[in-house]
């Protein structure tokens, strides 16, 4: 969250030559909602199941393509072996929780910051680096870098 996935995915996708395709507006478009509508309506369980089956229909698509997977669909053990059992390349954008919070403070659409952001920022890290290293086959760190710099490190 805040690591710069959907504008880092989409210049990596154009470069490529191929679509993007983005998990969170991916499920926004399926369900006619937005992220914080769904969350608010229907809770967190029922987002994640979203979240999980626009990961796994973006695997399974035979057209080449360019996945910005929100961060949470490390959270299901499922997801994490799909990942690992694609033939897809898994990119983790690295970012220290500061720099998240610096870049997330007035993000409106993201439920789970509403009360603590540093705090959840904090906990989500601590949850959800382990499962991040699990399913990496590169890691780029994103702190201090130009979305430029970055793109080329995602590209190497």
């Amino acid at each position: 969250m805040g690591a710069g996935k959907s504008t880092v995915g989409r210049i990596v996708a154009e470069r490529l030559g191929r679509r993007l395709i983005d998990s969170d507006e991916l499920i926004e478009e399926r369900t006619g909602r937005t992220v914080r509508e769904i969350f608010a309506a229907d809770g967190e369980e029922a987002f994640r199941a979203l979240e999980s089956a626009a990961l796994l229909d973006a695997l399974a698509d035979p057209e080449p393509s360019v996945i910005a997977a929100a961060g949470g669909v490390v959270l299901r053990e499922a997801n994490r072996r799909a990942l690992v059992e694609s033939d897809a390349r898994v990119v983790w954008l690295l970012a220290d929780p500061e720099v998240l919070l610096d870049r997330v403070r007035n993000g409106m659409h993201r439920p789970l910051l509403d009360d603590d952001p540093e705090g959840t920022l904090q906990r989500m890290w601590d949850e959800r680096e382990p499962l991040y290293h699990e399913v990496a086959d590169a890691i780029v760190s994103v702190d201090h870098r130009s979305i430029n710099e970055v793109v080329e490190a995602v590209l190497r």
